[in-house]
């Protein structure tokens, strides 16, 4: 266990303290061919529940995202996108308190979803995607998520290759911090994420596990998202022969053991799918790290 730096974010209405307590973003994909959960939220009265249920769980900040970002996942319009989520958003923003993140690339899905209601932008491409991105937060000076991904969804799992997975994905961050601040985003806004499962072998996901308490002296909050990825399947595989569904019990146990490494690290929020297991994974977690030495 390290030394974990404390945060605390204050905007828009909304107050997120980061340090004491591990923060939880429970995720609610409504596409219908996201890796785990496709299809199942598409309708919009059941993201809605869903999005309720996970708050009344525990999450502290409910992710809503409109694209799959699975590997050789093809990209929709924004018009496609923009449907899926605002009405979600929109009817989310009266009945939670917790801020609502809105998962895309695209400039103009962030501005609608903002426009909806949203407080957060969760931007997989670290503001390389769409040019106008950077804007939009600067101007709305809400919470961005920059994240390291290799690639695009639909080419980043061909062959990924690093020299030193860990300190490369590093530098790419701070890189991203730096470009972000060049562009009036304010430091104090930005949280980072390493991409777990984005242009990574599996072995590249666990070394990145291992070592995630190197991101920590980057100085802004650290988020990772392991849930039911493939490299925790994979493993999962040498035990009962195949590689059992995203969705199954083993799979779950799995995500909560990289849920645990994530919070004895000094993880700052972590992305999930269940909410509720993660929330009793994490209370005990927390429990460990914070307890005294005397």
């Amino acid at each position: 266990m390290t030394g974990k730096p404390y945060f605390q974010f204050n905007w828009g209405g909304h107050a997120l303290d980061m340090g004491q307590t591990t923060r939880i973003m429970g995720i609610v994909n409504i596409t219908p061919d996201s890796f785990s959960d496709g299809g199942k939220f598409i309708d919009p009265d059941t993201a809605i529940s869903h999005a309720e249920k996970m708050v009344e769980e525990g999450a502290d900040i409910v992710d809503i995202g409109g694209e799959s970002t699975r590997p050789f996942s093809d990209p929709v319009s924004e018009e496609e996108e923009i449907k899926r989520v605002i009405p979600v958003i929109s009817a989310l923003a009266k009945q939670i308190s917790v801020p609502i993140s809105i998962d895309t690339t695209k400039a103009r899905v962030a501005r609608k979803a903002l426009d909806a209601g949203a407080s957060i932008i969760n931007d997989i491409s670290a503001l390389r995607q769409d040019p106008d991105m950077a804007m939009v937060v600067a101007e709305s000076k809400v919470p961005v998520i920059l994240m390291h991904m290799l690639g695009t969804p639909k080419n980043m799992q061909k062959s990924p290759v690093y020299q030193n997975v860990v300190g490369e994905i590093r530098t790419f961050l701070s890189n991203a911090i730096q470009s972000a601040m060049d562009k009036g985003i304010d430091s104090s806004r930005i949280i980072i994420d390493p991409g777990i499962g984005f242009g990574k072998t599996f072995e590249h996901n666990f070394q990145l596990l291992k070592h995630i308490h190197e991101f920590l002296d980057l100085k802004v909050p650290v988020l990772v998202g392991p849930s039911r990825k493939a490299f925790i399947r994979n493993k999962l595989s040498e035990i009962e022969n195949k590689a059992p569904h995203p969705d199954s019990l083993s799979v779950e146990t799995g995500t909560q053991a990289a849920v645990a490494a994530c919070g004895l690290s000094g993880v700052h929020i972590v992305r999930c799918h269940n909410v509720a297991n993660t929330c009793a994974t994490l209370k005990i977690i927390d429990e460990i790290r914070n307890a005294s030495t005397g």
